[in-house]
C-alpha cells in the first residue's frame, strides 16, 4: 500500500504558539495559507519574500494496519531541515535536502482512521557565507543565483507506504570489474526489522533469480553486503561509444516464506577509471567535452519533469559528452535521462566555498546518502567533494576588491585551512569508503600546493578574471599542469531576451541591482567589453555575446589540440541559467541560445580541423606560420582525408592543401601554412576538411597593418 500525501497542504509561518498548539488533530487550520507539495514556499505570494521557517499540515484517512504491516511516513526530499510529527507525536528532526526521510507510524496509525501530518521546514539564510552550515551547495551561495532566493520547502513527494515486518531502508548498487565476459556488482541494503529474526534476501537481475541467501537481523537498522556476478553482461556506454543498455536490480527481503518488501534499481553495468586526468570507460579512453550546469530552476522541485530531461538532452545536442553538475544535487529525472541518453555526469556534493567546522559529521553522513540515492546511476561518472573550498564571499565589491580576492583565493590554495585541510579529506575519504568503483576529486579548482605540488582540475578564466582571452595557449606550454583537466573557463554575456535590464534607461541601467541580484559584474565588464564604448544597449548586448562565443571557440580549440597531452578534457562554464540572469551561460534561463552555444556546438563536434590563431594584428611584408590540425573522436580512422586551406587578404591569396589518413581518437598535425601578408586590411583563414560523407570547416579572421619603420 502506498498513499500519495502531495497536493495540497496548509501553511503558516511557524513560532513558538504553532509548535505547541497546532500539530495536533484538533487544531485549526482553515485560515492557513494553501500550498502545494512538493515545491518551494516562495511559489507562494504570501511567503514570496520568507526565509521561514514554515510549519505545513496535511490531513488523510489511513486503515489500521493488518497484523504484521508496518508503516512508514517518508519525506522525498525537504529544504534543508525540518522537525516532524503525526498527530502531535513527535516523529524526527530530518536534516539534507537530496535524501528520503523515513519514520515509522506503525503504532499511531492504529489509533484511529483520520490523521493529520505535521513538518516545520527551516531553511535558515546563511548570513556568514564564509562559515556556512547548511549543507545546501550553490542554492544558497553561487554568483549566479540571486543571493536573497531561499529554497525552503518540502519540495518533492511524500507519502505513508506499507512494508511487512522487514524494510529496505536504502539499496546501494556498484558495478565493478566490468567486462564482456562478466560485470561484478556489489549489493548493500540497509534493512530495518522490528524485531530479532531470519530473513531471505533474494536478488534478481532483469527478473531472473541470481542469489538467494538468509540472513540474521537484530532489532533495529542492520546493514548487509554482498556480491553477484552477471555473466555476459549488456554493458552501457557513453552516446559516443556505444548503446545505452540498462539492467535492472531487484532485491526482495521474505519473513516466514512472505515478502516483507522489496526495491528496484536501474542501473547500467559498466566500469569508469580516471589515469592522470585522462578518462576511460570499459577500457576504452575519451576525451571528455562538457559544461558545468546549476539548478534547471530556482524552484527546480516546482518544475515539470520535461523541463529537468530537456537539459540532458540540449547537452547532448551540442556535443557534449559531460556535464558537471555543479555544486548540487538535483531531481531524480535528471539522472535518469542521463542514463536513458548516454550523458556522463561529473557530481559535485553541495559544498561551495567557506563552511563553518560544525559541518563535517553532517557533510560525510550525507556523502553516504549520496552514494546510497545516486550510485546506481551508470551515467555518474566522478564523485567531487567540494567546489573551490576557500573562505571567499563573491557578492558585489568593484575592481579593486575583486583583485584582493583574488589575492586571498591564491593565499588560501598554499596555507592548510579547515576547510580544504580536514573537511575535504574527510569528505573525500568518505566518498572512497562508499564507492569504490568511481574516482574520486577531493576538491576542485585546487592549484598546485606543499608538499606534493600537485592540484586537481583547473578554473582558467582568461579574458575574464584574469589576463586576455588569448593567454591560454601560452599558459599551456609554460605550465602543462594546469590543464590536465580544465573544468571552469567562460566569460559573462548578455542574454538575448533582457526585459529584466530595463534597456530603455540605457546607458543608465541600474548597474547596482543587476550586480546584486542578477550576476551582472560590471566592473570586469569595464575591462573587456566596456559599456561606455557603445551607444545603444543592443549593440553592448551582442558585443558580450561575441565576445564570449570567440572566448569558447577558442579555449577549446586549444584543449582539444592537447587531446590526452596533456589534456584529458574540459567543462566550460557555464550551460545554462537557474534564473534571469547575466552569466557565463550559452543558454538563458528559457533556454534561449547565445551567439556562444554555436561556438561550443561547432568546437565540439566529433571532428574538427582547427589552425593556430590568427595573431591579432599581422605586420605587412613579414612572414608567419601556422599549425594545423585535425582532431577526430570517432572510434574509427578516417582512411583518406583531405585539409584544404585558403587564406585571402585586400587583394591576394594563399591556397594549400594536406592529404592522408587520421587515426581514430587523435590529434594529428596534418600541415603548416606560410605566408606573408603584402596589403593592409582584414585577413581570413577558411579551413575545410573531407573524407568521404564527412565534411569539416572552420574560420579564423584577422588584420593586417602597415610595416614599421
Amino acid at each position: 500500500m502506498a498513499l500519495d500525501l502531495s497536493g495540497d497542504w496548509r501553511a503558516a509561518l511557524a513560532d513558538d504558539e504553532l509548535r505547541r498548539s497546532a500539530v495536533g488533530l484538533d487544531a485549526d487550520d482553515s485560515g492557513w495559507e494553501p500550498i502545494t507539495v512538493p515545491g518551494h514556499w516562495r511559489d507562494v505570494p504570501a511567503f514570496a519574500d520568507s526565509d521561514g521557517p514554515l510549519l505545513y499540515r496535511r490531513r488523510f484517512e489511513l486503515d489500521e494496519p493488518e497484523p504484521g504491516e508496518r508503516r512508514w511516513v517518508i519525506l522525498d526530499g525537504l529544504f534543508y531541515q525540518g522537525d516532524v510529527w503525526l498527530d502531535g507525536a513527535y516523529l524526527g528532526d530530518p536534516e539534507g535536502y537530496f535524501f528520503p526521510h523515513a519514520f515509522d507510524i506503525t503504532e499511531l496509525s492504529r489509533l484511529g482512521r483520520e490523521h493529520v501530518l505535521s513538518v516545520e521546514v527551516t531553511c535558515s539564510p546563511q548570513s556568514n557565507r564564509m562559515a556556512k552550515r547548511n549543507i545546501t551547495g550553490v542554492f544558497q551561495h553561487w554568483d549566479c543565483i540571486d543571493p536573497s532566493w531561499n529554497p525552503g520547502g518540502l519540495w518533492r513527494d511524500v507519502k505513508v507506504v506499507s512494508t511487512g515486518a522487514v524494510r529496505i531502508e536504502a539499496m546501494r548498487v556498484l558495478a565493478r570489474d566490468v567486462s564482456e565476459e562478466r560485470a561484478n556488482v556489489i549489493l548493500r541494503v540497509r534493512l530495518d526489522s522490528d524485531a530479532a529474526r531470519s530473513v531471505t534476501l533474494t536478488t534478481l537481475v532483469d527478473g531472473e533469480r541470481v542469489a538467494r541467501q538468509q540472513q540474521s537481523l537484530a532489532k533495529g537498522s542492520n546493514d548487509v553486503e554482498w556480491n553477484v556476478d552477471v555473466v555476459d553482461p549488456r554493458l552501457w556506454w557513453p552516446w559516443a561509444l556505444g548503446p545505452q543498455n540498462l539492467t535492472d536490480i531487484t532485491v526482495t527481503v521474505d519473513v516466514d516464506g512472505d515478502e516483507s518488501d522489496r526495491n528496484t534499481a536501474t542501473t547500467g553495468l559498466r566500469q569508469v577509471a580516471l589515469d592522470h586526468w585522462t578518462f576511460a570507460v570499459n577500457g576504452e579512453r575519451m576525451f571528455l567535452k562538457g559544461a558545468n550546469l546549476g539548478p534547471t530552476s530556482l524552484a527546480v522541485g516546482s518544475l515539470d519533469a520535461s523541463a529537468i530531461e530537456r537539459d540532458v538532452e540540449l547537452a547532448k545536442d551540442a556535443g557534449l559528452d559531460l556535464i558537471r553538475l555543479h555544486g548540487h544535487i538535483t531531481r531524480p529525472e535528471f539522472y535518469e535521462a542521463a542514463d536513458r541518453l548516454g550523458m556522463l555526469i561529473w557530481q559535485d556534493f553541495p559544498l561551495q566555498w567557506g563552511y563553518a567546522r560544525t559541518v563535517r559529521k553532517q557533510a560525510v553522513h550525507q556523502v553516504g546518502r549520496a552514494v546510497d540515492v545516486l550510485g546506481h546511476h551508470p551515467s555518474i561518472a566522478i564523485w567531487c567533494g567540494h567546489n573551490e573550498p576557500f573562505t571567499i564571499d563573491t557578492t558585489g565589491g568593484d575592481l579593486g576588491e575583486r583583485r584582493e580576492l583574488a589575492l586571498r583565493y591564491a593565499a588560501q590554495q598554499q596555507l592548510p585551512t579547515w576547510n580544504r585541510s580536514i573537511l575535504d579529506r574527510w569528505v573525500k575519504r568518505a566518498f572512497e569508503k562508499a564507492d569504490e568503483t568511481r574516482p574520486v576529486v577531493g576538491a576542485s579548482g585546487l592549484l598546485p600546493h606543499f608538499p606534493r605540488l600537485d592540484g586537481t582540475d583547473s578554473h582558467l578564466y582568461f579574458g575574464w578574471y584574469r589576463g586576455q582571452e588569448r593567454d591560454l595557449p601560452k599558459f599551456a606550454a609554460r605550465v602543462p599542469r594546469m590543464v590536465r583537466f580544465v573544468s571552469e573557463f567562460g566569460a559573462q554575456a548578455v542574454p538575448a531576451q533582457a526585459e529584466f535590464l530595463e534597456p530603455e534607461r540605457w546607458p543608465d541601467l541600474d548597474w547596482e541591482r543587476l550586480g546584486r541580484e542578477h550576476g551582472l559584474q560590471k566592473d570586469i565588464f569595464d575591462h573587456y567589453v566596456p559599456p561606455g564604448e557603445f551607444e545603444t544597449f543592443e549593440d553592448w548586448a551582442e558585443a558580450t555575446q561575441r565576445y564570449q562565443a570567440e572566448l569558447l571557440k577558442h579555449h577549446i580549440e586549444t584543449l582539444r589540440r592537447l587531446k590526452y597531452r596533456p589534456t584529458g578534457g574540459f567543462a566550460m562554464f557555464s550551460f545554462a541559467d537557474s534564473q534571469p540572469g547575466v552569466s557565463w551561460s550559452v543558454l538563458d534561463h528559457e533556454r534561449r541560445p547565445k551567439l556562444g552555444h554555436q561556438a561550443l556546438q561547432d568546437a565540439c563536434r566529433p571532428v574538427i580541423v582547427v589552425a593556430e590563431r590568427l595573431p591579432e594584428s599581422l605586420t605587412v611584408g613579414e612572414t608567419a606560420a601556422l599549425d594545423l590540425h585535425v582532431i577526430s573522436d570517432l572510434r574509427s580512422e578516417l582512411e583518406h582525408a583531405e585539409v584544404t586551406a585558403q587564406l585571402t587578404w585586400n587583394g591576394g591569396e594563399h591556397r594549400w592543401r594536406f592529404g592522408g589518413p587520421i587515426p581514430a581518437d587523435s590529434c594529428v598535425r596534418v600541415g603548416v601554412v606560410r605566408f606573408m601578408i603584402d596589403a593592409p586590411g582584414e585577413v581570413c583563414l577558411d579551413l575545410s576538411l573531407h573524407a568521404g560523407d564527412l565534411a569539416a570547416s572552420n574560420r579564423y579572421r584577422g588584420r593586417a597593418v602597415g610595416p614599421v619603420r
